[in-house]
């Protein structure tokens, strides 16, 4: 099996796996406890918070961990809002993108029906958001804006210092989805006030994730959960020791490693986009036009081609058709109609991504795989 869907999750780093399992069974004191066991977890968690911390440049005290980046959306978009709202704010509107995630959009409807404005910005064709439209929905005061920097399902980047600067200067409170981002490409979190990570995006397990909350100037939020008020309060519940030490291992070898990495799948992944586009005369690249992750390649077969027949006719190769949030839908994605792909269009996109692990041979491989299922799965 050659694995080409490292946007949807990546196998945890054999250094991660070493970290983590004494964790689980020598040193397993909850970290929350005042005696010897609980100390020396609480001091993993501390370590790995600064971990954590150093990938994205903030200090560790601004680190709550969660159970994942959709929980971190949550909190933020949900927790941010309510406790304005609390505090006698008149601001209603929160603004995000079509092609948000899934648990972002989720939780503009949740609020929609609490009595927020729910306000999503249409992309151009290669998925970006214009900032003037971002200047003007601004216009109206804003609670909030969340938007994701790179896409999940295309790799796009959105330019997050320049519209954080509009969010600020609007003097609402900026959120940023970095689960794809983090750990691949480095980026500064200037005019940004609260960020969710995920570790299993990164070489981490999976369970456990971060938000970035800013100290100054200070960020407030709701918690979701009652609880033991662990996390400053904004995240009750035991922490996983294990889980957060290996959270820490991958943060520390994301900034290790990342500028080696990212030129190395950059690398891989136009190879593999070569080599599709030779032999399969009308495939199109979505996104192409954008900034994009290194290990990120959307492409939409030719017509008469339906990805998901052709990955069913390639069982060697494990890559996607979508988003896997909503791999269960029998639906086009929704960021690809948002670019202004048809529904037919939609259909026929293919989600592949390179990664760590990822070697030229696979490369070479899964590229005959594929082309050869296209061909079988060609109309006459």
């Amino acid at each position: 099996m050659i694995y080409l869907d490292y946007l949807s999750t990546t196998p945890c780093d054999p250094a991660v796996v070493a970290a983590m399992l004494p964790w689980f069974g020598e040193d397993f004191g909850n970290p929350h406890s005042v005696h010897g066991p609980g100390r020396k977890a609480a001091e993993a968690v501390e370590r790995a918070r600064e971990g954590v911390a150093g990938l994205l440049g903030v200090e560790a005290r601004e680190i709550v961990f969660t159970s994942g980046a959709t929980e971190a959306n949550n909190l933020a978009i949900k927790g941010a809002a309510r406790h304005l709202v609390r505090l006698g704010d008149p601001r209603r509107r929160i603004i995000t993108v079509a092609t948000e995630h899934k648990c972002v959009l989720e939780s503009l409807r949740a609020l929609a029906a609490e009595g927020f404005e729910a306000v999503a910005l249409g992309v151009d064709s290669d998925g970006r958001v214009d900032p003037e439209a971002l200047r003007e929905a601004l216009k109206v005061p804003t609670l909030l804006v969340s938007i994701m920097a790179a896409n999940n399902e295309t790799g796009v980047l959105q330019d997050i210092p320049q519209l954080a600067a509009l969010v600020k200067a609007a003097g609402a409170l900026m959120h940023v989805d970095l689960a794809q981002m983090a750990g691949k490409m480095p980026m500064s979190l200037k005019d940004v006030d609260l960020a969710s990570v995920s570790a299993h995006k990164m070489y981490g397990p999976k369970g456990i994730g971060a938000l970035y909350v800013c100290r100054r100037p200070r960020v407030r939020l709701a918690a979701l959960f009652s609880g033991g008020g662990q996390e400053r309060g904004f995240r009750s519940g035991t922490l996983p020791t294990p889980l957060v030490v290996g959270f820490g291992v991958a943060a520390e070898l994301a900034v290790a490693n990342m500028a080696d990495e990212a030129a190395r799948l950059g690398l891989l992944r136009d190879v593999l986009w070569a080599k599709l586009q030779n032999s399969l005369p009308g495939i199109a690249l979505n996104g192409g036009g954008a900034p994009r992750l290194a290990g990120a390649l959307n492409v939409c077969l030719p017509e008469g081609l339906r990805a998901l027949d052709v990955l069913e006719a390639c069982p060697d190769v494990a890559a996607s058709t979508g988003s896997a949030c909503t791999a269960a839908e029998i639906a086009p994605s929704y960021v690809l109609t948002a670019m202004g792909l048809s529904a037919q269009k939609a259909s026929q996109c293919l989600r592949l991504s390179v990664g760590r692990s990822t070697s030229k041979a696979d490369i070479d491989r899964a590229a005959e795989l594929l082309i050869a299922a296209a061909r079988t799965c060609q109309p006459n």
